[in-house]
């Protein structure tokens, strides 16, 4: 039983063949399969449709990185904990993915202003003084990334700066590799702070309108 397993008694089993690494797996599968759901209600109600069969998905997978990072487990926790935070993180880069597979940089990048997505929206709460500052910040930063930046510049701007897309997925849209997109992302940023300076415009500036 998992419970029962130490942590060398774990390794050994993992690490053998026949019945001894099958009973193994189960065992593990059902520990990572039991503390899942928990784990992940932060970012995925269990009502969710996709809820268990993400579940099942990064139960398999886990069980393949661990496998093939035995040699990585420094015994500093539980090795079931150790596998548990493995999981998670698989999970977690799974439903960032998924959020995104299907969502174009056109999408993102539209013609009525709302690009800067919920990070930034004018928050309806505040009274009307501040809300007419935060439009007219938001206004005036739409048309400096539009004026400075290329198209490039700005789809990857706006995809992984302002909404959060994750730069492997936005990459991958783009066409280009990671390094290539940092490269290009660095170079944005750098015209767009050199053009904001221009303008008398600040970071701590935006910022302070929206605390």
């Amino acid at each position: 039983m998992a419970e029962k397993r130490t942590n060398s008694e774990w390794l050994s089993d993992l690490r053998t063949e026949g019945f001894e690494k099958d009973d193994a797996l189960q065992d593990l599968r059902a520990v990572i399969v039991r503390g899942l759901p928990y784990a992940l209600t932060k970012w995925l109600s269990s009502s969710d449709p996709q809820f268990y069969d993400l579940v099942e998905e990064v139960a398999q997978e886990t069980l393949l990185r661990v496998l093939s990072h035995l040699d990585t487990f420094k015994g500093r926790s539980q090795f079931t904990t150790w596998v548990q935070k493995i999981a998670v993180r698989l999970a977690i880069t799974e439903l960032r993915r998924k959020r995104w597979q299907d969502t174009s940089l056109d999408e993102l990048v539209d013609t009525e202003g709302s690009f800067f997505g919920s990070r930034l929206m004018v928050d309806p709460a505040v009274g009307p003084e501040i809300a007419t500052e935060q439009s007219e910040i938001l206004a005036q930063m739409r048309r400096l990334i539009t004026e400075e930046l290329t198209e490039k510049q700005q789809k990857a701007m706006i995809a992984v700066r302002i909404h959060g897309m994750p730069i492997e997925e936005a990459a991958r849209k783009m066409d280009m590799t990671r390094n290539a997109l940092y490269k290009l992302l660095h170079d944005a940023r750098l015209r767009l702070k050199k053009r904001m300076e221009e303008e008398g415009i600040t970071a701590d500036d935006v910022l302070a309108v929206f605390e």
